[in-house]
């Protein structure tokens, strides 16, 4: 069977799924979600930080989605083919699809976003277009991706929003445009209200493409400012849903406990996140391998694990999510809990204590996504101090934070970062070599860190097609890392999501509350 009908016949099957699922479903209804902490923007094509894609996934949609075991799943594009070669990605678009202002959705507006808005905006599209030779729209409903090499990775950028190319008609300066406030997208829910402090209030799009989609009336998303208030709000019945973050991490058993409330730590078989440490390998003495080595040895991450995040979470060394098909433990350096090594390490790189006991002082930027993230930070200073590294907590609000990150003017950082379904995609921008002062985007390389045969490596097996042979390429980068340490990963992430039992179909995808909620519905 040809590529073209296998990928037909999946729509079909899909479409047939969706239909007789329909049938169970009850429309109307206002479902209250928590946004924590509050986004800078809800404009995805200008930033994609959490809280940001959370709510903006909702009025933006991309060419694909992905299932939970990594298999694209239709979105803007109804059907696709890739060439025998793997340079070639036809995307056939869904006809009669409006954008929230009432305009055509065509090729133009994904040529548009690829060729011009997205690269300008963030790293990660950046990168994979820099694998484009040429974007072409034969007519309204095709587009036409030719690579300059194979990149298999290719199938997994095609979450990314696809923006409305008439609203930045004559724009040069895209991350300043005033469209990017007009939060108009062709997704399920269209923008009502922003109460800044308040709420963010979505609607219904009565126009959606989704045949009788989406379900509810809409959708707020409650700022509420303090964990234990987020977790009334929830126990209240205020709230429908709470993800990771919006609550204490050992709040999060006590209230799946409360009747008729589902736990899940489904949806993030796309995503992959890992917690970071990021180390400023610009700065010295960072840029000293064995003092990265002994910072590793100085935490105690299985303590973070299981006291700050109440044991969700897994250990890692390396760079790679446990549930990427790429992931090699073997291959990853184990930084033991070992204040002892710690020690030794810094005492060879010529880091004496002086009178006070100090080796050297570093600033550490906290996440500021609340409660947890600010233990951590304060956690992470008390175990430098005990091996003579004097820490000042630096704190900002998440522009600040992101501005510091990616102008390198951080020594320490904390930060999670959403690996995704392909090295290629979601770690290689990350390691790899960045010239001048700004690394784009938070979740690039802003550690500043360079090698060149992990350079070699990370290219290579982006343009790989041999599934075995990127493995093995893959394999010795991650050794590589791992053993210099760039960052320090403090643990792989489990984000828990708790909801309602009237919540239905809350998470569908690989992506789980990041989608677009367009099958959510709630039992009367």
């Amino acid at each position: 069977m040809s590529r073209f009908l296998r990928s037909l016949a999946l729509s079909v099957v899909l479409s047939l799924s969706a239909w007789s699922s329909a049938l169970a479903q009850e429309a109307g209804g206002t479902l209250n979600l928590i946004v924590q902490p509050e986004p800078p923007t809800l404009n995805v094509g200008v930033n994609r930080l959490g809280p940001t894609t959370y709510v903006g996934n909702k009025i933006y949609e991309g060419l694909l989605t992905y299932s939970a075991d990594l298999k694209p799943v239709p979105r803007l594009a109804e059907s696709w083919t890739v060439s025998d070669d793997g340079l070639v990605y036809t995307f056939n678009l869904r006809r009669n699809v409006k954008w929230h202002d009432g305009q055509a959705f065509t090729a133009k507006d994904v040529v548009f976003s690829f060729e011009k808005f997205l690269p300008a905006l963030q790293a990660r599209s950046r990168l994979n277009l820099a694998e484009v030779k040429e974007i072409a729209a034969p007519d309204d409903h095709t587009v036409v991706f030719t690579l300059k090499a194979p990149f298999p990775a290719f199938i997994f950028v095609h979450n990314t929003a696809v923006l409305p190319a008439h609203l930045y008609e004559g724009v040069t300066d895209f991350r300043n445009a005033e469209a990017n406030t007009k939060f108009v997208g062709t997704g399920p829910f269209k923008f009502a209200e922003w109460n800044k402090g308040s709420f963010i209030h979505l609607v219904k799009n009565p126009d959606y493409w989704g045949d009788g989609k989406p379900y509810l009336d809409d959708i707020f998303f409650h700022v509420i400012p303090d964990a234990n208030s987020r977790a009334i709000a929830f126990e209240t019945g205020q709230v429908d849903v709470l993800r990771a973050g919006d609550v204490e991490n050992f709040d999060i058993r006590r209230l799946a406990e409360l009747d008729g409330v589902e736990l899940t730590e489904a949806g993030w078989e796309v995503l992959q996140p890992v917690g970071y440490i990021h180390l400023n390998n610009r700065h010295k003495p960072l840029d000293d391998v064995r003092v990265r080595q002994a910072i590793a040895h100085a935490i105690d991450r299985q303590f973070i694990i299981d006291t700050i995040f109440a044991g969700f979470g897994h250990e890692t060394n390396g760079p790679l999510s446990r549930l990427s098909r790429f992931k090699d433990t073997a291959a990853e350096t184990k930084y033991e809990y070992d204040p002892a090594k710690a020690n030794a390490l810094l005492d060879e790189a010529g880091l004496k204590p002086d009178a006070n006991g100090v080796r050297f002082a570093v600033k550490l930027v906290p996440l500021p996504y609340g409660e947890l993230w600010q233990r951590q930070a304060e956690y992470t200073r008390e175990a430098l101090a005990a091996v003579g590294i004097k820490v000042e907590l630096v704190a900002a609000d998440v522009p600040g934070w992101f501005k510091r990150l990616t102008s390198f003017d951080y020594d320490l950082g904390q930060n999670f970062v959403y690996t995704t379904a392909d090295p290629a995609v979601g770690i290689s921008y990350a390691y790899t070599t960045v010239e001048g002062d700004n690394a784009g985007t938070t979740g690039g390389n802003v550690n500043g860190y360079s090698n060149p045969e992990v350079d070699r490596l990370l290219v290579e097996a982006g343009h790989e097609n041999d599934a075995e042979k990127r493995k093995a390429l893959y394999s010795q980068a991650q050794k590589i890392i791992s053993a210099e340490v760039p960052l320090i990963w403090t643990h792989d992430i489990v984000f828990p999501t708790l909801y309602r039992g009237k919540v239905r179909n809350l998470i569908t995808t690989g992506f789980g509350t990041d989608e677009n909620f367009a099958d959510v519905w709630l039992a009367k």
